[in-house]
């Protein structure tokens, strides 16, 4: 069988019959008549001896396919119930077909063996010959879907000589199925009036009404596009179900509601706005309330006026490009005061803990929760690098003070000293993969955050405390409020109240960027609790080699977009001096947002600023990075500067055209 069936399967002789054609053509182009005669004659015996020939190989075919043990046909000894198909796995042309495959893709018996993918394009057998059985691609043929399976076949105990046998499978009306099940599929909506209070706050039952009615209009008048069911649940929240096929329309309009409902102005000017929070793909209806709720959770956290859509396995954003207006409420850190002090009262030890590379606004925060613990007479230590930061002078200072002479640790001593009652209070960060040590953050299960970045995907979680206000100029604002409500003023030692301090003016940039009402209200009572300004201002000064350092990084920048300042660096440096050149070209007339970057071992770091329309954190946000509207910074792993470069340019260009 092995050597008849070698014979049978040599590559298709057909071309030749063209060629000889030719041969009879030529010769009667040139009045050879005999000659031309003699090959027509010896072209039609070939011929018939090759039809001969090849209705003999085609029966082969089958009766070797019906016998195989291999083969579907081997199986049903009948005929196929599928369409069914004989290749060659080496140049995949097509050796036999069956009535079925020819009725469905047209294919008619001729003297060339045409290839697979000739007549169903797309359709190749790469996947049978590295070992598969199914395709990785359904094919449509006439515009029915199939899935092709397949068996390779083996012809005797010749190794070289492979064949594979395909099978497709209509599953058109099941795909139809299937896609409308998708479609269909319900999608929770949560919309909420993030500021309702603000809106309705000092105004009559009947402009109140009023300003519902307006909201009300806006929100229906978007929900009407998509047939869903809208139910108000409170009086600044909704409920919308809607099915899954209308969810891209809402994509591609990016949530149109979160603009238009801006027009909407309270009497004293204040524009309205909503967080759309969007539950995807849960089994239940429960689970995809549940990722809704999820969604708002995120949204608000982020600043708010923004949609998120929650899927069982991540977040997307939409909208939050306006700065974040300050909704923060004074009972809420209150409450947490209480809430910190009660859970380090219980605890036997506090372990304070930044991000990597702690900054003064880090360091301040944690000097503000080390003064709660030392009131609660509870024992409080900083882990810090006491080797790679960025608030070196400041560190040094608090050493030297009798109260803080051992408070700060490295990550691997606190592993040591914590037990079971131990708790960790993480300040300036909310992503586990920025804190000063992670396998710390594992180890302990009760955490507290005390954030004011905007909420990244891969939050800290679960949490017993959360103090996460966006709207806040720095994590020292958040904690110096705390303070202010748990301890006495004359309890707070002049060098936490300096440190504290230090962390607001290092990210308000001296009360220019990021500055509200509660940030003056928090500066003034840490200047009556012994902070000295000047002192202050000689932590944040440079020495003149670092001062001419930063220049030259202002010097290697360009601009971009008109007004973005955009400095890559070839050489590496600090951290600090990356984060103050970005500053100091915001000084620069025209520029409203600056980036810097530069090689830091086998990553780029990225430091941006912003004081216009620029979102720096949305722009580096896909790159990795987080932060907010006003400042924000990334650390690309395993890139060049080159490609980084080019990577933020065109996640810069993203969010311009968005």
């Amino acid at each position: 069988m092995d050597q008849k069936l070698r014979k049978l399967l040599r590559p298709s002789r057909g071309i030749y019959f063209f060629i000889l054609g030719g041969f009879c053509a030529a010769a009667l182009l040139t009045e050879q008549y005999i000659l031309a005669g003699v090959e027509a004659a010896v072209t039609l015996l070939v011929l018939t001896g090759y039809t001969l020939s090849r209705n003999y190989r085609n029966r082969k075919i089958q009766q070797f396919l019906q016998s195989s043990p291999e083969t579907l046909e081997g199986i049903s000894k009948g005929d196929s119930p599928f369409p069914a198909v004989l290749v060659s796995l080496g140049d995949g042309h097509i050796l036999w077909a069956n009535h079925r495959f020819a009725s469905i893709t047209g294919l008619k018996d001729s003297l060339l063996e045409p290839g697979l993918e000739e007549v169903i394009p797309g359709l190749s057998t790469d996947w049978l010959a590295s070992g598969k059985s199914e395709s990785p691609h359904d094919v449509t043929v006439n515009h029915r879907r199939y899935r092709v399976y397949g068996v390779p076949v083996h012809a005797g105990e010749n190794k070289g000589l492979m064949m594979g046998v395909l099978y497709l499978c209509d599953l058109t009306e099941l795909y139809q199925v299937r896609d409308e099940y998708i479609r269909s599929r319900p999608v929770v909506c949560i919309i909420l009036i993030d500021n309702f209070e603000e809106l309705t706050k000092n105004l009559t039952e009947s402009a109140i009404s009023t300003l519902n009615a307006r909201l009300n209009d806006a929100i229906t008048k978007w929900t009407e596009e998509y047939h869903g069911l809208l139910r108000r649940l409170e009086r600044n929240r909704f409920l919308f179900i809607f099915e899954k096929r209308d969810l891209d329309r809402a994509v591609e309009g990016k949530f149109s509601l979160l603009e238009s409902v801006h027009e909407i102005l309270s009497p004293s000017g204040l524009p309205a706005s909503v967080s759309i929070g969007v539950g995807v793909d849960g089994v239940t209806f429960e689970e995809s309330y549940d990722f809704a709720a999820l969604g708002i959770e995120m949204a608000l956290s982020r600043g708010g006026d923004q949609a998120v859509i929650k899927n069982r396995f991540n977040f997307s954003f939409f909208g939050g490009r306006n700065k974040e207006a300050d909704y923060r409420s004074k009972v809420r850190s209150r409450v947490t005061a209480n809430s910190l002090m009660e859970l380090i009262g219980q605890s036997s030890h506090v372990f304070i803990m930044g991000h990597k590379n702690a900054d003064l606004d880090a360091v301040g925060a944690a000097m503000g929760i080390a003064c709660l613990c030392r009131k609660k007479g509870k024992k409080a230590s900083i882990v810090l690098d006491r080797d790679a930061n960025a608030a070196e002078r400041l560190v040094e200072e608090i050493a030297q003070v009798p109260e803080y002479r051992e408070v700060f640790i490295s990550g691997q001593d606190a592993l040591l000293e914590s037990d079971n009652r131990s708790i960790l209070v993480v300040v300036d960060t909310n992503r586990p993969d920025q804190v000063e040590c992670k396998p710390l953050l594992e180890a302990i299960p009760r955490v507290c955050v005390v954030d004011h970045h905007r909420r990244a995907a891969d939050y800290i979680s679960p949490v017993v405390v959360n103090l996460h206000e966006p709207y806040a100029s720095s994590a020292s604002e958040l904690v110096t409020e705390l303070v202010m409500y748990a301890v006495d003023s004359r309890d707070v030692l002049p060098i936490e109240a300096k440190s504290m301090l230090a962390g607001i003016c290092l990210d308000t940039k001296f009360f220019n960027v990021r500055t509200g009402e509660r940030t003056f209200e928090a500066a003034a009572a840490l200047r009556r609790m012994g902070a000295d300004t000047t002192e202050v201002k000689k932590l944040l000064q440079n020495d003149f080699q670092d001062t001419m350092a930063k220049y030259q990084i202002i010097r290697s920048a360009r601009l971009y977009r008109q007004e973005l300042a955009i400095a890559a660096l070839n050489t590496t440096t600090t951290r600090v001096l990356a984060a103050q050149a970005a500053d100091e070209l915001l000084n620069i007339s025209g520029i409203t947002g600056s980036f810097v970057l530069y090689p830091d071992e086998d990553q780029v770091i990225i430091s941006a600023r912003s004081i216009g329309s620029a979102n720096v954190q949305m722009i580096l946000e896909p790159l990795g990075g987080g932060g907010n509207t006003a400042t924000a910074g990334a650390q690309m792993k395993g890139v060049s500067t080159k490609e980084a470069l080019d990577m933020l340019v065109a996640s810069i260009d993203k969010f311009y055209e968005s």
